[in-house]
């Protein structure tokens, strides 16, 4: 029996008519500065607020795809909502947007589970969770058809970071497979504090360093709430050739709302093999 994973946020972080939603994504998009990379896209880090305050950095990252092809999109979210021991991969069938069903890529899902005892399918972190729900209608717009593997991190521990990217990093090696990990930065700091705090963040990714970064998140000197999904996609990536990263763009909500007393940072960067 099929189990439809239905819009949660729709109409709050994003319009929830399909035709306001797919011209809003354009509109983005025809916003949005070309970039070019001398290189195969491996992965993408990417924010996952609202679009009216992350839309368009989210459309940085994925106006570099236009061009590109995948078979499977593979998003790694924290769960802001559900807190629970381990690392969840969605048991069903798709989700859906007011776009459409994304189905799940049902074959990665079993090797990803085949004798792993920590991660889980189940249908935990998975309900009323946003941070993989926004990215759908973007991946829809950039991609006709393509299959999702969407996984949350019930904590993010070192030892659950690290299992996750080298297991992802396994068993997608000659695979035509994207990776996304969905972050935010620091949340509702002043303007000054939240800058130097995403710019530790920023400066780990930027250097492709994914141990400092763990360390930096460990210690509280530093703030993602993606933090660990971006540890494990860097790791990932890393193990399926990838070698650079470049940061296309990042901003806090104090640059968009002009409130600048507590701001939630963005960030979006591509991590890729280069020529």
């Amino acid at each position: 029996m099929s189990v439809i994973r239905p819009p949660s946020v729709a109409n709050i972080f994003y319009p929830g008519d399909p035709q306001i939603l797919a011209q809003e994504i354009d509109n983005l998009f025809m916003k949005t500065k070309p970039e070019s990379i001398d290189g195969s896209i491996v992965a993408l880090i990417l924010p996952h607020a609202g679009y009216q305050y992350s839309g368009h950095i989210a459309a940085t990252g994925y106006s570099l795809l236009k061009k590109s092809t995948f078979d499977t999109v593979v998003i790694v979210s924290p769960s802001h909502r559900e807190y629970f021991s381990g690392i969840s991969i969605f048991k069903g069938t798709a989700y859906r947007t007011p776009l459409g069903e994304l189905l799940v890529d049902e074959y990665r899902r079993r090797e990803l589970l085949s004798n792993d005892p920590i991660i889980e399918e189940s249908q935990r972190g998975h309900g009323p969770e946003h941070a993989i729900e926004v990215q759908l209608p973007f991946i829809q717009k950039v991609f006709k058809e393509i299959k999702i593997l969407p996984i949350v991190m019930g904590d993010q521990r070192r030892e659950l970071c690290f299992h996750l990217g080298q297991r992802l990093g396994e068993v997608l090696q000659g695979t035509n497979t994207l990776l996304i990990a969905s972050t935010d930065l620091s949340h509702y700091y002043p303007y000054k504090e939240a800058e130097a705090l995403d710019k530790i963040v920023i400066d780990d990714i930027e250097r492709f360093d994914y141990e400092q970064l763990m360390s930096h998140l460990e210690t509280q000197h530093a703030e993602a709430c993606g933090g660990g999904p971006t540890v494990s996609i860097l790791i990932a990536a890393n193990k399926l050739g990838a070698n650079r990263v470049k940061i296309l763009s990042h901003c806090n909500s104090g640059d968009v709302t002009g409130d600048r007393s507590a701001v939630v940072g963005y960030l979006s960067a591509v991590v890729y093999r280069a020529n």
